[in-house]
């Protein structure tokens, strides 16, 4: 198995004179579609999902016929991860992101809406920088967690990694997604699985954020 802890380990097909990057860079002949795809692509509304594979259409008659964002809307939802993204495993759960105000509000509103559903829990994180809410129940064939900030969700890491690695994506193609596919279900997170795949070093978290402004 390939440690996701350290990019070190090669790619498939990568000579270890050149890096992944820079292989996927020389059969990148799609930049202009790709800046098209990039600008209609609008992951605040789920309708995307109704048109996607079996996983994303299922995430969408889930999260629309138990009315899951709506029930969030004063929180501006987005739903995040691997799913939108089409490189969800078959643990994948339905990721959300919400911008509260007021934590106790958020954690009294989370409580009154989704505490009958299967496995409810919520708890807190506090870190230096910030805290966060986060609930996780299940419904119907998915485990959901909801991930409340006092950050607008369009700043937060999880929507910032979402647009990147969307990017990514297009932009590398099939073989690069079917990588970062086999890399998750060898255990690795998604950020990691990326780091490992393009060959970067240190933080994924953080050296992923770099291609924002490519």
């Amino acid at each position: 198995m390939q440690s996701c802890e350290s990019s070190d380990t090669l790619a498939v097909g990568q000579k270890k004179e050149q890096p992944i990057i820079e292989i996927l860079k020389e059969n990148d002949g799609r930049k202009d579609n790709l800046k098209i795809t990039l600008l209609t692509m609008d992951f605040k509304n789920i309708e995307y999902l109704r048109n996607g594979n079996h996983r994303q259409q299922q995430a969408y008659f889930t999260l629309s016929e138990n009315s899951i964002l709506s029930q969030l809307k004063r929180y501006d939802p987005i739903l995040v991860g691997t799913i939108p993204i089409n490189i969800a495993i078959e643990t994948s759960d339905l990721d959300i992101i919400c911008c509260f105000e007021d934590k106790q509000e958020f954690k009294n509103s989370i409580t009154d809406s989704f505490s009958n559903e299967k496995n409810f829990k919520i708890r807190e994180y506090q870190n230096l920088d910030t805290s966060a809410i986060v609930s996780n129940f299940y419904v119907g064939d998915f485990e959901i967690e909801l991930f409340g900030q006092q950050i607008p969700t369009t700043n937060q890491m999880a929507y910032r990694h979402l647009i990147v690695e969307h990017k990514l994506l297009l932009q590398h193609g099939e073989i690069f997604r079917q990588l970062i596919i086999e890399l998750k279900k060898q255990g690795c997170k998604t950020e990691p699985a990326f780091a490992i795949a393009l060959g970067l070093k240190g933080d994924p978290y953080m050296e992923l954020l770099k291609f924002e402004t490519q």
